[in-house]
């Protein structure tokens, strides 16, 4: 008679722990999937929000209020000027009069037409240069808040392709060990595992540890109104439509803000120099009043001339047309540079693309399938583990240059719509220019 086989402690412990390697190598990595509940954003969400609470689009609406203020400034008259004299008339003759006496003197400044235009005019550049500051600050922070935003994708592709590189090598380390342990493979096959799988935690790890940075880039962005824990909603494989260089050339030189900007900087110059120029001619006042003594009332118009004779304003006219000439060289030379970026831009956009069909179209297939065949022929004994890591190898690698290169099609079109316009920016992500 058979007696009933007892587990021993021994054999229950074995079992339990591979149970419970079995269930670690199904549940995903550390920190996989425990972002789940976190609010999700997408670009123009992001976008509201950072053009609501940014400080600096604020202090940079304050200026335009200031420049605007400045403009009822340049167009008001001078104030008249009024002057009252009071005082006692004592006679020094026998039969003078004696009592107060008083004047009244009103002053009247003159504003002449010519230097009147050249001030509202250098008020009037002041405030597009102000207005065209404004727009280049809100295209420099939606640039850098979509530059983060794809990059936070991007972190995020490379951390989820980490996971799957993690969860398969530890599934190919465990495979080996057991046939170590049995004998069918050589212990250099387990140690080779063990460093692969090594490999692939440091990349995890450094792959989340970099998206926590990201995130938090993000964030200092968009302000103290997007929570701490957050994700956001997008893919790196939006479409990205580019126009014609001659098109995109057009518009910087029409739109751009930051050369709005020095063009309007030059025309507050211009008519700097111009009212400078104006202030040689000899300044004219009217001026009106009386004097009253107790005997008799004088009163009297006249012109008050005040005659250049000493001061032709040299230096300031000599400072202005420098300022001129400064702006003028600035203005060259940021549509120069202005046209130049625009050109790098557009040539890293090509080449980005060109590197996307590439790798959509043939590499990451070709690495794919052959990471297929050289896993079943591992499987069937075929080939050596050596073969299919080194296969598994140039298939991460393929993955991971065609992310990058998504990624830098995406920073070439935003850097593209920073200067084509304000009004392009938010188009830049379409089917259509």
């Amino acid at each position: 008679m058979k007696h009933p086989s007892r587990t021993t402690p021994c054999t229950l412990v074995r079992a339990l722990y591979r149970v419970a390697t079995c269930c670690l190598l199904l549940l995903p990595p550390l920190g996989h999937g425990q972002e789940s509940s976190f609010i999700r954003y997408t670009l123009p969400q992001l976008t509201a929000l950072a053009l609501e609470n940014n400080r600096g689009l604020q202090a940079a609406a304050d200026q335009v209020d200031a420049a605007r203020a400045g403009i009822s400034t340049a167009r008001a008259f001078p104030n008249p000027e009024l002057e009252t004299v009071r005082g006692t008339l004592l006679a020094r003759v026998p039969g003078a009069s004696e009592g107060d006496s008083k004047g009244v003197w009103i002053t009247q400044r003159i504003d002449y037409p010519w230097v009147r235009s050249a001030r509202i005019g250098a008020a009037d550049a002041a405030f597009d240069a102000a207005r065209s500051e404004q727009q280049l600050s809100r295209s420099e922070l939606l640039a850098r808040l979509r530059y983060r935003f794809y990059e936070l994708l991007r972190q995020e592709a490379e951390l989820r392709a980490a996971w799957e590189d993690q969860v398969t090598m530890e599934q190919i380390a465990n495979r080996i060990k057991i046939k170590v342990d049995s004998g069918e493979s050589p212990r250099f096959e387990a140690i080779k595992a063990d460093t692969e799988l090594l490999n692939a935690r440091k990349t995890a790890k450094s792959a989340e540890l970099r998206l926590h940075q990201t995130r938090a880039s993000l964030r200092q962005l968009v302000g103290a109104a997007l929570p701490a824990t957050f994700e956001v909603e997008g893919s790196l494989e939006d479409g990205v439509a580019v126009p014609a260089m001659e098109t995109l050339r057009g518009e910087l030189l029409a739109r751009n803000p930051e050369l709005a900007r020095s063009r309007a900087l030059t025309r507050q110059a211009e008519n700097l120099r111009d009212h400078e120029r104006s202030q040689r001619w000899p300044a004219l006042a009217i001026k009106g009043g009386y004097d009253q003594t107790p005997d008799s009332r004088d009163s009297r118009v006249g012109l008050v001339l005040t005659l250049p004779l000493w001061d032709w304003r040299g230096g300031p006219v000599a400072e202005a047309e420098a300022r001129l000439s400064k702006a003028r060289n600035e203005e060259a030379q940021q549509e120069f540079a202005l046209l130049q970026t625009l050109e790098a831009a557009w040539q890293q956009w090509q080449i980005a693309n060109a590197q996307v069909t590439a790798l959509e179209s043939g590499i990451v297939k070709q690495a794919e399938a052959a990471l297929k065949v050289a896993e079943a022929a591992y499987r069937y004994g075929e080939r050596g583990i050596l073969d299919y890591l080194d296969a598994q190898r140039v298939y991460r690698a393929a993955r991971n240059e065609l992310i990058a290169a998504r990624f830098d099609q995406q920073v070439a079109a935003i850097e593209i719509g920073r200067l084509r316009a304000p009004e392009a920016e938010m188009n830049i992500k379409g089917n259509t220019p």
